[in-house]
């Protein structure tokens, strides 16, 4: 298929289901998790399956080498909880070293650097998720995974895709070195057959040893230093040993008096979708797809992303989202900022009231007993910095890069520090009754809380169900960037996916939006997105899935 090709000729239904449903990017990932809960496993076992599946189906977008968050709705107590699965940067890793190491590039670190590397927290947050939330052990989890890495599977057309674009990056962090993501020298093609026994046997360690010996200490632990160090990198073993993902309060906001988003708090930008949603309900729903409605939309982001890039940061030095988050500060500030008719001049983070205290794959699930769970995994750039431990299977994050290197930012690089982080899975339930309304998430760096916007607007104020929801044409406000501050969300572009009516197209042109309209697989800026909403009454499902790329609903 060439490159250009991305064209929408197909209509994709909403997918029903009763007893059991997996949404994710793609279809072996979301059979993986099928099958845990077809065997008796809960939301959170289905989810991390799918996750491990992911791993080896889509190594070009997560794995082990990243980070993890997730959401888990318990149906028993209408409760939402959250868990934080990030890690630190490492202790050695001063700015001061930072600005004089040959890998910074103007005011920011080079995204393949080996400094980039921050603790890669998804392994304990595998474990953390089944032990909490599941019904079954990690190895049973990481069974389906651990399959499909040693048997082989044909590679998707999407993952193909990023994959070839990723050659080059590859070829560069192995230094000359066989690469398992590169068999024969290049990237698979799509239907090709995909081997990673490496990864296999790390995922078999992890399973029968867990998370500390399996992964943290021991031998995967010693070939991530050896990795990091011969390119640069400053990571210890006990960087790796003394991590730990946490169990934390979600923050949420009521939407419009109907709908409670939660989101993960900081350092995750999932404020910033909350704050959007206190500001655009400030006006009644626009038309769909109208000028009146994107820009209202973007302009609410606009100012949410300038708040959140100047206050969200390591919350181990600063509380903020009960002051973002206040719904007379969002009424004040839209007021204030807010033009129907033009975009703001300028945009620029309010600190009133705000004491200072803090590419990727997004799949969900329901089990048999309502619980539901949100998840999420990144490497954060594609393979990340493309870097493979030997022997491991997997390539190491670069996460870091979203760290400012300003010295009085509350998210300058520093030692043992959470830097801003995009990745955010979503739970919404309905406001009256505490049920379960949908989960919801879009992947793909400061898209994110965009895409949950858009898509929760679509079914909130609009009434799409989940794939007409995902189906919708999006905006993107690219430029957007942790490394570049507040300043970088006044001067975003604006990016109108194909399909945005052309009267819309012309009308935000007039009010001064930096308009670009983006068509083909470049279309993937947008983010891919799973959503599953439940009827609280028959406890059906009903699932949808992203056109932008493989997925495939799985149900029960």
């Amino acid at each position: 298929m060439e490159p250009g090709c991305f064209g929408f000729r197909s209509r994709r239904a909403p997918v029903y289901g009763a007893r059991g449903m997996v949404a994710t990017s793609q279809p072996l990932a979301s059979e993986a998790g099928l099958r845990l809960l077809q065997q008796g496993g809960s939301a959170a076992d289905a989810c991390v399956a799918a996750a491990a599946a992911l791993n080896a189906t889509e190594p070009c977008n997560t794995g082990l080498g990243g980070d993890a968050f997730a959401l888990f709705f318990e149906a028993k107590t209408k409760k939402v909880h959250c868990l934080q699965g990030c890690g630190r940067s490492p202790a050695a890793l001063t700015l001061e070293g930072a600005l004089a190491h040959p890998d910074v590039s103007g005011t920011s670190l080079h995204p393949m650097s080996a400094l980039c590397v921050t603790v890669p927290g998804t392994a304990s947050a595998w474990e953390a998720a089944v032990a909490q939330w599941g019904t079954k052990s990690l190895r049973e989890v990481l069974q389906p995974a651990i399959e499909l890495a040693e048997g082989g599977f044909p590679v998707s057309q999407g993952a193909a895709q990023i994959w070839q674009q990723s050659e080059e990056l590859l070829a560069q962090a192995a230094r000359g070195r066989p690469t398992p993501y590169l068999p024969g020298g290049r990237a698979p093609k799509a239907g090709e057959i995909f081997r990673n026994p490496d990864l296999a046997q790390t995922m078999r360690l992890l399973g029968e040893k867990g998370a500390k010996e399996g992964f943290y200490t021991g031998a995967v632990a010693e070939e991530i230093v050896k990795a990091l160090a011969a390119r640069g990198g400053v990571m210890s073993a006990k960087d790796l040993a003394e991590h730990s993902c946490s169990f934390v309060e979600p923050i949420s906001s009521c939407y419009r008096g109907r709908f409670r988003l939660y989101e993960c708090p900081p350092p995750t930008q999932g404020v910033t979708a909350l704050m959007a949603l206190n500001l655009l309900e400030q006006l009644p729903a626009p038309p769909r797809l109208s000028s009146e409605a994107i820009h209202a939309q973007a302009e609410a982001l606009r100012f949410a992303f300038a708040d959140a890039l100047q206050f969200c940061a390591d919350p181990a030095g600063r509380s903020v989202s009960g002051e973002l988050l206040d719904k007379e500060r969002a009424a004040k500030r839209w007021k204030q900022m807010f033009d129907p008719n033009a975009r703001a001049a300028a945009v620029a983070p309010d600190g009133e009231g705000v004491r200072m205290g803090p590419d990727t794959v997004y799949l969900a699930a329901v089990d048999q007993w309502g619980n539901a769970c949100s998840f999420i995994n990144s490497n954060y750039m594609g393979f990340g910095t493309g870097i493979v431990p030997d022997g491991c299977g997997f390539s190491l994050q670069n996460r870091g890069h979203n760290f400012i290197l300003q010295k009085s930012h509350p998210n300058c690089l520093g030692p043992s520090k959470f830097c801003y982080h995009t990745i955010i899975p979503g739970m919404v339930t309905r406001e009256e009754t505490k049920d379960l309304f949908c989960t919801l998430g879009v992947m793909g760096g400061f898209m994110q809380p965009q895409g949950h916007l858009q898509v929760l607007c679509a079914m909130a104020d609009y009434g799409l169900d989940p794939q007409a929801a995902l189906d919708q044409p999006r905006f993107c406000l690219q430029g957007v960037d942790s490394a570049l501050g507040a300043a970088s969300a006044g001067a975003a572009q604006l990016l109108l996916e194909e399909g945005m009516p052309e009267e819309t197209q012309a009308q935000l042109r007039s009010m001064g939006h930096d308009v670009h309209l983006v068509t083909g697989w470049q279309r993937l800026v947008f983010g891919r997105g799973q959503v599953i909403c439940r009827d609280p009454e028959s406890g059906v499902l009903c699932g949808g899935t992203e056109p932008r790329a493989d997925g495939a609903v799985a149900a029960w």
